[in-house]
């Protein structure tokens, strides 16, 4: 069942939240990241192969850890939207968003009227009816999330549009995609994509919208937070997992190495 938006409610009293995003199509991988501490995870339809089902699995599996679960869709898809809110997402986080038309699709399909044109079911979302479907509306159209992610120099000019937009809960960055369109591709850090992050920051604090950031270097979340900046996306959990892999061989390889003596003649 629907639950307060512990994340959402977070961000507007100004706490620091730290998520990652679930790339592995494993939910107790999921229930394992809300155990450890983070604030939120973003479940990927975008870049996986992960199946709706299994979606629908790690969603169960961030309700056990009181963890707040998006998901990332691949684009502003009503229909997409409509299934993996109706599978118990708090929200989603719409990729490559670069107008304003797009943000009012996504902003359509994941509320109900007045405010959108959601699809209306019961299920999950409501306790399979321990929740009375009209309430269900009200606490749906005040606890869903939608985030945009700003990842192409056209989202990056109609910022502005964007954001006028109403209902959009986050920004998020896309810096490496960023870099593609600025003509660098692989450099996020590169002054162009940096100058129109910083952009995109100002922008979205004009407008009174949080703004995401994924940090890349040292000292980049004291300068973030600076320009109050919140919210942080903090890797991928294939990334986590290959690097504490790899380093738990590394150190037991150095052990072997040093341990090592001559067999006895």
């Amino acid at each position: 069942m629907l639950r307060p938006n512990k994340l959402k409610h977070a961000l507007k009293a100004g706490a620091p939240v730290f998520g990652l995003i679930n790339s592995v199509a494993a939910p107790l991988l999921v229930e394992m990241i809300g155990y450890a501490g983070y604030d939120f995870v973003i479940i990927d339809l975008e870049h996986s192969c992960m199946n709706l089902e299994t979606v629908e699995h790690a969603l169960r599996a961030a309700e056990c850890a009181g963890l707040t679960a998006l998901v990332r869709v691949p684009g502003p898809d009503p229909q997409i939207i409509l299934r993996v809110l109706d599978a118990g997402a708090q929200g989603v986080v719409i990729p490559h968003v670069s107008s304003a038309d797009e943000a009012r699709l996504a902003i359509s399909a994941s509320r109900y009227h007045p405010l959108g044109s959601r699809g209306i079911s019961g299920g999950r979302t409501t306790g399979f009816g321990t929740l009375y479907l009209k309430d269900y509306f009200v606490l749906a159209n005040d606890e869903i999330f939608v985030a945009v992610m700003i990842e192409d120099r056209a989202g990056v000019d109609a910022i502005d549009a964007i954001l006028a937009v109403p209902g959009i809960d986050l920004v998020i960055e896309g810096a490496v995609d960023l870099s593609q369109s600025f003509g660098v591709p692989g450099e996020p850090l590169h002054p162009d994509v940096q100058a129109a992050l910083r952009h995109i920051v100002g922008r979205s604090r004009a407008a009174g919208v949080a703004f995401c950031a994924v940090p890349r270097t040292d000292g980049q979340i004291e300068e973030l937070r600076q320009q109050s900046v919140n919210a942080f996306l903090i890797g991928d959990d294939r990334g986590i997992a290959f690097r504490a892999l790899k380093s738990q061989l590394g150190d037991w390889r150095n052990r072997s190495a040093y341990n090592t003596t001559s067999p006895a003649r």
